[in-house]
């Protein structure tokens, strides 16, 4: 068995590759879509390969421009494998030690999936294939949506929002929310990195996001002290709900509805045609706040990653 990252020779292959199963993967018209955005690099594809037949393709996205694929997207194997688990446990080993890192596994179904036979079941071997290669880690996020024709927020009469181009400025802030966050990333990334620097890479990863710098807003009270912060952003498939959380000096008051009111306003009156967001199950201070804002939890987004503290 040949294992190796694709080639742009590959290409007629990788898109006969299809996933006939309740499952998101990289269909063809995706594949094309982010291959041309770079969203998809050949050298993020990896197969399996026996006698020029591919057996097992897995594809990892990330941002364009960045060198570290962020995401695992999609595990395809043949259905002539016997052992679906064994081969793609193994393909995902070898991409690893490519990278030279664990990316995350992001997997989208449709909610009450567990109480679906052929969602459950395409999910049960891609899981146990993920932990084989190091992805322990389990995370369900809800995804919600807000469309035109739910409530916009009232402006806060509480909260005075400021922009600042000074990034060192948010990084001080994100570093304050994160202390006590109910985020498991945050937690996890805590586990091994400083303070500062995990909120630095914080304030990296969403200014490669789509969303312009120009939107991020600072909250602070009538006396002049932070709350917290509010980033509107967007994604490759539109706006987003990029960013919020409040210090933890002024938790407890009400002011995740504001932040998150003021994100929902600041997309809405640029008349977008929805916005999108995503929390973790756990934590449902921010679920009952997207609720409480109109949003619909229309989906759930699984996350495998890698346990920081493993060796």
């Amino acid at each position: 068995m040949l294992f190796r990252p694709a080639a742009e020779a590959d290409l007629d292959r990788l898109l006969g590759c299809v996933v006939d199963e309740s499952i998101s993967w990289a269909h063809p018209d995706r594949l094309l879509s982010f291959l041309e955005s770079r969203n998809y690099r050949y050298d993020r594809i990896w197969l399996a390969e026996e006698n020029g037949e591919i057996l097992a393709r897995a594809v990892w996205w990330g941002f364009a421009g960045e060198e570290r694929p962020l995401a695992l997207d999609c595990v395809y194997v043949h259905p002539s494998v016997e052992d679906r688990v064994g081969l793609a446990g193994e393909l995902l080993r070898h991409a690893h030690a490519a990278f030279g890192r664990t990316p995350e596994y992001h997997v989208f179904v449709s909610n009450g999936w567990r109480e679906d036979p052929k969602a459950s079941a395409a999910i049960a071997w891609r899981w146990e294939a993920a932990g084989r290669a190091g992805l322990t880690e389990e995370l369900e996020r809800l995804r919600y949506a807000w469309t035109p024709g739910s409530p916009v927020p009232e402006p806060s009469d509480r909260l005075v929002f400021r922009g600042d181009d000074d990034d060192e400025v948010f990084v001080d802030a994100f570093r304050q929310v994160a202390e006590g966050t109910l985020d498991f990333h945050t937690r996890q990334a805590l586990m091994t990195m400083d303070p500062v620097e995990q909120a630095r890479e914080d304030v990296r990863d969403n200014r490669s996001m789509r969303g312009d710098r120009s939107w991020w807003r600072l909250a602070y009270d009538k006396s002049g002290d932070l709350v917290g912060v509010a980033l509107p952003s967007a994604n490759d498939a539109g706006p987003v709900v990029g960013y919020l959380g409040v210090v933890p000096a002024h938790r407890g008051r009400g002011y995740v509805d504001e932040l998150l009111g003021e994100i929902t306003r600041f997309h809405a009156e640029r008349g977008v045609p929805g916005i999108m967001a995503d929390t973790d199950a756990g934590n449902v201070p921010m679920a009952r706040a997207f609720e409480r804002a109109g949003y619909e939890n229309v989906s759930v987004r699984l996350v495998l990653s890698a346990d920081p503290g493993a060796a």
